[in-house]
Formats: structure tokens, C-alpha cells, sequence
């Protein structure tokens, strides 16, 4: 590549004003002068829908133009390897092999990986894991491939395994910076390229490393809870009618830690006694896995207000829209910092608690409030959680709670001493 100075995209200027032609330029570079080679593609878009600076379209997660960024990384890492073909062997290449190629790739309708590259390899390992995998990992998987695949287009070149090394750790902790991923995006999927190491390894293939280093997440997300006392403020709180449902539902998730998924099916078929206590059978829609919990004695009052059975049933949309009014009119206005999604990235802010409340707070707020109180394995068994690791993710790092209770122990072993 020595020889050419870049190769970038741009837009061809249009008469009409509406969209435009993307255009690969190839800037060739000599001792005197600099030579543009310019090829068309057969895309077009709005001005107002292209990044100059990142030569691509602005949102390469939207639908219509998630394959349009595919394509244009696939040019990029062909053309750019023709451009090393022929500089490697001294020859002048000819525009028309570079105009075919484009079209070619343009036209792919059914794409597959390079033998042996690193991608071709992970395809191969989420294909292996297809059937014993949940689908929110499979999604997870591809969301890694994904992202494999633009910082393939960022360094215009097919990754294999010989180029994983510390190098490229530090390239796609940048790539990650420039594109403003999260860091715990970064790191998962440099996580799941070691994997791919790992699964290549136990196939027969050469790796290259054997230690990857890969950073951890040094910052825990802050995990948005109802402490006890906002339970209690959201129960007693006077609300409309059409609130009461959701309300009951929101207690339920509190007390029971499961996912709406599955509490928002509870009904009393599922209900039996065991030595007394009343227990709820299920399966977990997720996971799979069978699930049978004592029912806490507020739940138990609510089926009882109710008539004897559960709530109505409300579809995922309305009821977090309730439980955010809910817990409006209860008060619960205390401010937290929280990443909030906008558009196809999250960022920072500061925001009311009420507005972060979702149908996932009941379980983090059941996990949180009674960990440290009773026994954690008997947690994960309510809550269906295989590993104490991935339990502790629910755990609220500055449950307030908690941290009073350590001050008072302390305060009574100070007086104890004085005594």
C-alpha cells in the first residue's frame, strides 16, 4: 500500500439534490504527484444520511442502511487487497478489474466467510451452539459478529487468527473509543474472540496466543431498584383505577424476582401447597429451566384482595408506561445516573428514578433487597440463576440499605467497646 496515499468513499455530486452516488476514490501517490482513480458503486443516498468523516451512511444500525454499510466494508477490504496485490508484484492494475469487483460484491446477495478467517470461525461456533443456546445469546453472538465485522471495514483487511495478539486487542479497544461503544461491549466481545481462540484450538487449529490479556469491566453498571420503603410508598399511594393492575403486578415482580415473561402468566392453576406453605410451579420462559417458589405472604394478600387470583394480565407496553406513572405519583423522584439509550447508542445521564422503571426493575429490586438477608443460594433458586457471578449482577453495588445497616453494626460495636 505503500504506494497510494488513501482510499475512501465520498459522494458524487448531483444535479437533483436528493441523493447521490457513492464513489471510491483511490488516491495514488508518486514521487511528483498524487493520481485519484475514481469508481463508482451503484449505491446512492441523501447527503443528509452520509458521514463524510467516517465515509459511510450516519446510522449503520437502521435496516435501510445496516447492508449498504456491510457492502461498502466488503469493497473496502477486496479493493484494498487488490491494491496489495498488484503493488506487491510491480504491476499497474487495471480500472477495470477494480470496477467488476466492485459490482460484483455489490450485487452479493448470499455471503459467506473466507476459510479459516476469524469470522468464518465464529460462524462456525454459533452454529455449533445454535440448538443449546437461549436466543437472547444467539442475538448476543451476532451483535459480536457484527461489530467483528465493522472493524474488519475500519482496518480494511480480513481478520484471521494470526492476527489476534495484544496489537489487536489495542486497536479494537480504539475502534470501540471512535465509535462509542460502551466498554462493556468492547470487552464481551473480546471475550467472545477468545472463545473463538478456544473452540478453534480444541478443532485442530494453530493459535497463535495462549494468554490472551483482555481488560475487565472496571465500572458496574448502576442498576436502577425499589428499595423496601418505595415498595411500601407505591403500595399505599392512591391511584386511578386502570393503574391497580399494574400496581399489584409491580409488587408481584418485587416479591418473586422473575422476569414478565414468566410472572405476568401466574395464575392459580400453577399454585400448590407444600407442608403448609403455598408454592408456585413454572417454567421459566427463558431459560427453560422448572421453577417452583414459595409465594411471599404479600403476594398472597393481593391474590386474596383479588378475589382469590392473580391480576389481569397486561401486555409488556402498557404496563411499563403504568409503572412509570405509578411510581411518579408515589414519589419516587430521587435522582440517579444511569446510561439511557438514544437512537443506536447509550450514554450518561441523570435522570428522575420513576422515568428508569421497567419490567426488569422488580427482579433486580427482589435480588437486591434480600440479598445479604437470606442465604444467596436460596436466592439463586428463586430467581433461576445458574452461577453466584451472574446473580451478583443484580446486586445494587450502593443499595442504601445496606449500607446504613453496616453503619449502625458499626455504631453498636463502638458502644459495646465503651461499655
Amino acid at each position: 500500500m505503500s504506494n497510494f496515499a488513501s482510499l475512501k468513499f465520498s459522494l458524487k455530486e448531483s444535479s437533483d439534490h436528493i441523493f447521490s452516488k457513492i464513489i471510491l476514490i483511490i488516491q495514488k501517490k508518486s514521487e511528483s504527484h498524487h493520481k485519484e482513480m475514481v469508481f463508482e458503486t451503484p449505491f446512492f443516498i441523501s447527503e443528509g444520511d452520509w458521514d463524510y468523516e467516517r465515509q459511510r451512511p450516519k446510522n449503520i444500525y437502521c435496516k435501510k442502511y445496516k447492508e449498504l454499510n456491510f457492502l461498502l466494508n466488503e469493497i473496502k477490504i477486496e479493493i484494498q487487497k487488490l491494491i496489495q496485490y498488484y503493488t506487491r508484484h510491480h504491476k499497474n492494475f487495471p480500472p477495470k478489474k477494480f470496477s467488476s469487483h466492485i459490482e460484483n460484491i455489490s450485487k452479493s446477495k448470499i455471503y459467506s466467510y473466507e476459510k479459516e478467517s476469524l469470522l468464518y470461525l465464529a460462524s462456525n461456533y454459533i452454529e455449533q451452539k445454535k440448538s443449546s443456546i437461549q436466543l437472547s445469546t444467539y442475538r448476543r453472538y451476532i451483535v459480536f459478529i457484527r461489530l467483528l465485522q465493522n472493524f474488519e471495514g475500519h482496518l480494511m483487511k480480513r481478520l484471521t487468527l494470526q492476527d489476534v495478539n495484544a496489537e489487536l486487542v489495542k486497536k479494537f479497544q480504539h475502534f470501540g473509543v471512535l465509535e462509542k461503544y460502551t466498554q462493556s461491549t468492547v470487552i464481551r466481545t473480546l471475550h467472545f474472540v477468545k472463545t473463538i481462540l478456544n473452540f478453534s484450538e480444541r478443532n485442530g487449529y494453530q493459535i497463535p496466543v495462549r494468554n490472551l490479556d483482555i481488560p475487565k469491566i472496571t465500572a458496574r453498571k448502576r442498576l436502577s431498584i425499589l428499595s423496601e420503603q418505595e415498595i411500601v410508598k407505591i403500595k399505599r399511594v392512591k391511584l386511578p383505577q386502570e393503574f391497580e393492575n399494574a400496581r399489584d403486578w409491580l409488587v408481584i415482580s418485587c416479591y418473586t424476582g422473575q422476569r414478565i415473561s414468566d410472572f405476568m402468566k401466574f395464575n392459580l392453576d400453577q399454585v400448590l401447597m407444600i407442608d403448609g406453605k403455598a408454592c408456585i410451579s413454572f417454567i421459566q420462559q427463558k431459560t427453560g429451566k422448572e421453577m417452583l417458589i414459595p409465594l411471599h405472604p404479600i403476594v398472597l394478600k393481593i391474590i386474596k384482595k383479588n378475589g382469590g387470583v392473580f391480576p389481569k394480565p397486561i401486555d409488556v407496553t402498557h404496563y411499563n408506561s403504568f409503572i412509570k406513572n405509578i411510581a411518579r405519583a408515589a414519589g419516587i423522584n430521587n435522582t440517579i445516573n444511569i446510561r439511557k439509550r438514544s437512537g443506536y447508542r447509550s450514554y450518561e445521564t441523570i435522570t428522575e428514578k420513576w422515568e428508569t422503571m421497567s419490567s426488569h426493575i422488580g427482579r433486580r429490586s427482589f435480588a437486591s433487597n434480600f440479598y445479604g438477608k437470606i442465604p444467596t443460594p436460596l436466592l439463586m433458586q428463586a430467581t433461576g440463576h445458574s452461577s453466584e457471578k451472574m446473580f451478583l449482577h443484580y446486586i445494587n453495588p450502593l443499595n442504601h440499605e445496606r449500607v446504613l445497616s453496616l453503619g449502625n453494626y458499626f455504631e453498636k460495636i463502638y458502644e459495646e467497646r465503651l461499655l
